[in-house]
């Protein structure tokens, strides 16, 4: 934007049921500082206090829309007003008539001009008072045929940042015996392979160690298991992308998470690290537990 710190500036629009709430998910997903149901006035004031804020809030997304009833009258002319003094760009969300209602009616709510009417009065007359915006707008997006998840990818691609990771991967170690990880996606078995607690020169260290990896990942079936678990988990993520999921957790565990499962996540997080927009956190959940 020309004034202030902040770089970028959203305003979110559109047919009531065509996914605001949805965009709005996604761009705070991305980091984006969004403010949903904001009177058109106080866009200005909005833009105001990210400039002072300086880069705290360096990217702003504001969600507009009839909700706002008579405050909604002057939408059109502030967005003109705003874009005269910052790069400020207009979003609007669409979808066709038997979409919105069909959304409508699975909701189970009313339109919010649906007043005494039907469900299509109400969208006709949004689609009536939305006219101008939508003829102003910077970026038209279509949901008829998306789903809630495809258009949160839309979103991501549409305003991540290059450098941005598309999807955060934690690789975790733990042990058994303390509890499978409630929060993982998936969970791997190391307890095929044998234990290093059993050598005597090896069980005080860890996989961490040079002793113990080499002896882990020397041992048969352990590197078959770690290539084609890398290529299984490489599938997943491309999936998980398609899928707006944009973190997840895989848990490898042995008996104590001490030395096979600390072994192999670091060698399958050093080889998930050659996928392209993935961002690979490791983490041993167990390592130093007696």
């Amino acid at each position: 934007m020309s004034d202030g710190n902040v770089r970028e500036m959203l305003v979110v629009t559109g047919m009531s049921g065509a996914g605001r709430s949805t965009v709005a998910n996604a761009l705070e997903d991305l980091g984006w500082y969004v403010v949903d149901n904001l009177p058109p006035q106080m866009l200005r004031p909005l833009v105001d206090l990210g400039a002072h804020t300086g880069d705290a809030i360096p990217k702003i997304a504001a969600v507009i829309d009839v909700r706002g009833g008579k405050l909604f009258a002057d939408a059109q002319q502030t967005i003109a007003e705003l874009r005269e003094t910052s790069d400020a760009r207009l979003v609007f969300l669409d979808a066709t008539d038997a979409a919105l209602v069909r959304r409508f009616e699975q909701v189970r709510r009313p339109h919010p001009l649906q007043g005494d009417g039907t469900l299509l009065d109400g969208i006709l007359a949004e689609r009536a008072r939305m006219a101008g915006l939508r003829e102003q707008s910077d970026l038209v997006i279509d949901t008829t045929d998306l789903n809630i998840h495809q258009l949160a990818t839309r979103v991501h691609e549409l305003f991540r940042e290059e450098s941005a990771p598309s999807l955060k991967l934690t690789v975790m170690s733990f042990g058994f015996k303390y509890g499978l990880p409630p929060d993982a996606d998936m969970v791997a078995d190391m307890r095929f392979l044998p234990n290093p607690y059993w050598v005597r020169e090896l069980a005080p260290q860890t996989g961490l160690d040079d002793d113990v990896r080499d002896y882990v990942l020397g041992q048969p079936g352990a590197p078959e298991f770690i290539e084609h678990y890398v290529a299984a988990v490489t599938a997943v993520v491309d999936g998980y992308r398609r899928e707006n999921k944009r973190h997840a957790t895989i848990a490898m565990g042995c008996t104590g998470g001490k030395h096979r499962s600390v072994a192999v996540t670091e060698e399958v997080a050093r080889r998930l690290r050659a996928i392209p927009g993935v961002s690979v956190t490791v983490r041993h959940r167990d390592l130093g537990r007696e």
